[in-house]
């Protein structure tokens, strides 16, 4: 269960949206001295900030009505510099090199529980909050805090917050991770009056404007929407494509090759502006390479001895058998039991315990390469 806190003062990371009012509420009804926070991120060259996405000026409004609703200061932050360089410039960066990357894991890692938690504590906090589906709480018998998946299986957010350190989760809470849904979200935040009960999740990447990524990195990254080849795995071409960006591993739209069975994307090559293609079974994967690795609920296992586990290749998918081996160079090796389709690099590689331990996120890192 979610760790229970003795009333403190209490920042909460407001976003504007149901999830983190409700956390906000809880908190402040459980008698902390909460103080709500949200992040400015949105950039200059943005024309339209006043829509329903994460961090908008429309979701400060929303977080800053809340705030009073529910008696608590308020304050925006700004955090621009911060979110160009550590997510907007990656995320660039990655679709250059051919990756499908997930802006949400930098913002969680490096302005959620990085930046922002500093700031927590500077202003006398003991915890930090946030409107996250997940749980935190500390195992008495290895004395590691522990990130878990929620109460709630389909609103686990635990993938997208496999990087935060154990500095942090010391002063983590997550108010929500306990409940049973999100209808039971939206419930507490009727009870409480919130004119947020109703708003409808935000689904896109909040830098981009209405969704269209490839848009933004027309202006960002012009390269990536280059017209290039279409190849096979034998290096044959096969026809043209409208740039790289509009491709990941996996995708059998917009291949227009003319081909009498069904291609696939299996691997979007950034250095020469190829994408290659395939037969749906060409996607399947043994396993894949993992780098920039993170330990959460056990401590780094030793270097050649394979972990039990299991892992997560991207967002919505079941965890899979697998055995995860530590490299000396830092990185690691995932052994899938079973064969994985499309194992896409820049995403994710997340991995869970076993048994009594299937709830609780071992480690992750980012797919590297396919194995």
């Amino acid at each position: 269960m979610e760790r229970l806190i003795e009333r403190q003062r209490v920042v909460v990371a407001m976003s504007g949206g149901v999830d983190s009012s409700v956390a906000a509420a809880l908190l402040k009804e459980q008698g902390h001295e909460v103080i709500g926070v949200t992040l400015q991120i949105w950039q200059e060259s943005t024309s339209e900030t006043k829509g329903a996405g994460c961090c908008s000026l429309g979701a400060v409004e929303d977080a800053r009505r809340v705030a009073t609703k529910i008696g608590i200061p308020h304050y925006v932050l700004n955090y621009r510099e911060q979110f160009h360089e550590k997510v907007i410039a990656p995320f660039i960066e990655s679709y250059r090199q051919g990756r499908t990357p997930n802006p949400c894991i930098n913002c969680n890692r490096y302005i959620k529980f990085d930046a922002l938690m500093e700031k927590a504590l500077s202003l006398g906090a003991k915890y930090l909050a946030t409107g996250h589906y997940a749980r935190v709480f500390t195992d008495s018998e290895t004395g590691r805090h522990v990130l878990a998946r929620a109460g709630d299986a389909e609103k686990d957010q635990t993938y997208a917050l496999y990087a935060t350190k154990q500095s942090e989760l010391e002063h983590m809470t997550m108010p929500l991770g306990d409940l049973p849904s999100k209808d039971e979200t939206r419930a507490i935040a009727r009870k409480y009056g919130l004119s947020v009960a109703n708003k409808p999740d935000s689904q896109e990447i909040c830098f981009v404007q209405g969704g269209n990524y490839t848009d933004f990195l027309a202006k960002s990254a012009p390269e990536t929407i280059a017209p290039g080849q279409i190849v096979d795995s034998s290096g044959k071409v096969r026809g043209q494509h409208d740039g790289i960006a509009f491709y990941t591993v996996g995708q059998r739209k917009r291949i227009n090759v003319g081909s009498l069975v069904p291609l696939y994307v299996l691997q979007v090559d950034g250095a020469n502006n190829t994408v290659v293609v395939g037969s749906d079974e060409d996607l399947l994967a043994s396993g894949c390479r993992v780098e920039d690795l993170n330990w959460v609920s056990i401590a780094p296992p030793p270097v050649g001895i394979p972990v039990d586990c299991l892992v997560k290749i991207r967002y919505n998918m079941q965890a899979s058998a697998a055995q995860v081996t530590r490299s000396a160079d830092g990185t690691a090796v995932v052994e899938f039991e079973s064969s994985l389709r499309a194992v896409t690099p820049g995403q994710a590689a997340v991995f869970y315990g076993t048994g009594d331990w299937s709830d609780r996120v071992l480690g992750g890192g980012t797919i590297s390469e396919a194995i």
